[in-house]
């Protein structure tokens, strides 16, 4: 899917090695704008980003266009700064990897660049985005694998790269040893949400694209405006109110941005017994029994 034969991890790993000889070791928070431009200008002299500007679109959270002399990267200026950011970063992936896929430009929705989610070239644009603006090695230094950070912590993320709550939260989930789960919310019920690798190994997580309206937990803290203060220092809930296991709940209620934002920690998994391990065991077994079947004509 990617254009010049490289992938995102790779665009921005050898951008961000650029801006550190560039600008030094201290070159966060990205200066976005000039990097996209120049470096366009640089690598693709014929075929540059000229122009980058925001507006009112309404429908629409972002765009790359074909303009006289070059491309433009247009973003919603209706948003917070970190929001934008995120944006101009997501649009300029879809410059380096898939302009000469979409030669008309390319539209981005709020669901795309906001919710993570659609095809995957624009997942490969948030990729892109994430990793041009949040180092991971440089994250990994601010909040450790093993961390288990506050709201004010991940808060201080977001500002050291200039990027959203929800963006920095996100970055942490990509990495972390302990599972956790991001859930956003509006109006009781859930808008979407996003696991961490070891809670979705341990069947934590919630399905909402193509699926019925889930409404938010009662005794959650999601639906306790009254609460806030408590909230954001989190509680933590007995089995049956989440999951069916117990957890930590933060919350904070971003009435900029109409949603909330709700983070769920977990301790270590249940132990497993010998029978589930058996049981496992079983259904494999039968499993590969079934595609051998098929697969030699039984």
């Amino acid at each position: 899917m990617t254009d010049h034969g490289r992938k995102p991890h790779r665009w921005a790993n050898d951008l961000n090695k650029i801006m550190a000889t560039v600008f030094g070791e201290n070159h966060l928070p990205v200066q976005l704008e000039l990097v996209a431009k120049d470096y366009s200008r640089q690598r693709f002299c014929k075929d540059p980003i000229i122009d980058i500007k925001g507006g009112s679109l309404g429908k629409f959270e972002g765009a790359l266009y074909p303009v006289d002399g070059g491309w433009a990267i247009i973003y919603n200026s209706d948003v917070p700064i970190g929001r934008r950011r995120f944006t101009i970063a997501h649009e300029f992936g879809h410059y380096l990897m898939h302009r000469q896929l979409f030669p008309k430009g390319i539209e981005c929705g709020e669901d795309v660049v906001t919710y993570r989610s659609g095809e995957d070239y624009e997942k490969e644009a948030d990729t892109f985005a994430a990793n041009l603006l949040m180092p991971m090695l440089d994250c990994r230094k601010q909040l450790a694998a093993n961390a288990m950070p506050t709201f004010p912590e991940l808060a201080a993320q977001a500002d050291r790269y200039k990027v959203s709550l929800i963006s920095s939260i996100l970055r942490w989930l990509e990495y972390t040893e302990r599972r956790a789960m991001i859930v956003i919310s509006r109006d009781d019920y859930v808008l979407w949400s996003r696991s961490s690798d070891r809670a979705l190994k341990t069947g934590l997580y919630m399905r909402t694209k193509n699926a019925p309206p889930r409404e938010v937990p009662i005794h959650s803290l999601a639906r306790r405006k009254d609460l806030a203060d408590i909230a954001k220092e989190g509680i933590k809930h007995p089995p049956g109110v989440w999951f069916e296991e117990e957890c930590t709940e933060c919350t904070v209620h971003a009435d900029r941005i109409d949603q909330v934002i709700s983070i769920l920690l977990f301790g270590s998994p249940p132990e497993r017994s010998f029978f589930d391990f058996k049981r496992d065991t079983d259904d494999s077994y039968n499993k590969f029994n079934g595609l051998a079947r098929r697969r030699f004509g039984d």
